[in-house]
């Protein structure tokens, strides 16, 4: 059995853990509900590009933008958003097993893609996995500007443009709720038929200026570098949200360890004190 001594510091340092774990909960409870606040500002923006794609694509059927065109696939394009930052339990490890899980399936050399990283963490094990990284982007903020993101977005768009890839996927932790989140995958280019008819149409009666082809050569990849952005937007969201339930998971812990350690420390105080009065009997006895 351990020393009171041992067990009295034990106590004090986890005591000390879950003030820690506490406040990081607390912390990424707020950064949660300003990143679900950003999700649902930037979604009318979206909307209104759906609109504008489905009126210029849509209705030009012979339209032969090359981001609308199906090619054949030889060489893949993956943009994976991971954190910066751990303590967030799962969120990476289910991001990057996917990944992974796709590359073994689907390529027998590492010539067949092309990987692009979003966040710390995934560079690194990425790296250490001996994974070649064309593109990074790290100490991404926890509420992310588009201009901060345009780059790598610009970069993954160049690379199709290039037909340096023939297609570009992006891998990320989907939020559905604050207790659920799910390692996904979303084709961002080329861009299907259902991509380019997400919109109501309500622009179908305007004129276009100077044309419609032109238009698309503007607007497409404004539209691609929307799509990365609110991935990463949602894929914030379920960081934030993880974080928050593994802080308050190691809180829970924290607290039924202090609740054990507190009885091992009274159950052995009780022993040390009947060992004092016992010594203390028998010592007594021995006088007499």
């Amino acid at each position: 059995m351990a020393s009171l001594k041992e067990i009295d510091t034990r106590i004090k340092s986890t005591k000390k853990m879950k003030q820690i774990t506490k406040a990081m909960n607390m912390v990424s409870s707020s950064k949660l509900r300003r990143a679900e606040k950003n999700t649902k500002q930037f979604r009318p923006y979206m909307e209104k590009m759906q609109d504008a794609i489905t009126a210029v694509a849509g209705a030009n059927k012979h339209t032969h933008h090359p981001m609308l065109k199906q090619r054949e696939v030889k060489k893949s394009g993956y943009l994976v958003i991971t954190s910066d930052k751990g303590l967030a339990g799962a969120y990476n490890a289910n991001v990057l097993k996917r990944l992974l899980k796709d590359i073994e399936q689907k390529h027998n050399s590492k010539d067949e893609y092309t990987i692009l990283v979003l966040g710390q963490v995934g560079v690194d094990f990425l790296k250490n996995k001996g994974y070649d990284i064309k593109e990074s982007l790290v100490d991404v903020p926890d509420q992310p500007s588009f201009k901060e993101i345009q780059a790598i977005a610009k970069k993954a768009i160049d690379l199709y443009s290039d037909e340096e890839v023939d297609e570009v996927k992006i891998y990320f932790s989907h939020f559905v709720s604050v207790l659920e989140h799910k390692p996904s995958m979303k084709t961002v280019l080329p861009l299907s038929p259902e991509d380019s008819s997400l919109g109501h149409g309500q622009m179908s009666s305007y004129e276009f200026e100077p044309d419609k082809e032109s238009i698309l050569s503007v607007i497409l990849p404004q539209y691609v570098e929307s799509l990365i952005y609110g991935t990463i937007l949602d894929a914030k969201a379920s960081e934030h949200a993880t974080r928050m339930t593994a802080m308050k998971n190691a809180s829970d812990n924290a607290t039924e360890l202090i609740d054990d350690l507190s009885l091992e420390y009274n159950r052995a105080r009780q022993a040390a004190i009947t060992q004092q009065i016992t010594e203390i009997v028998g010592g007594s006895a021995a006088l007499e």
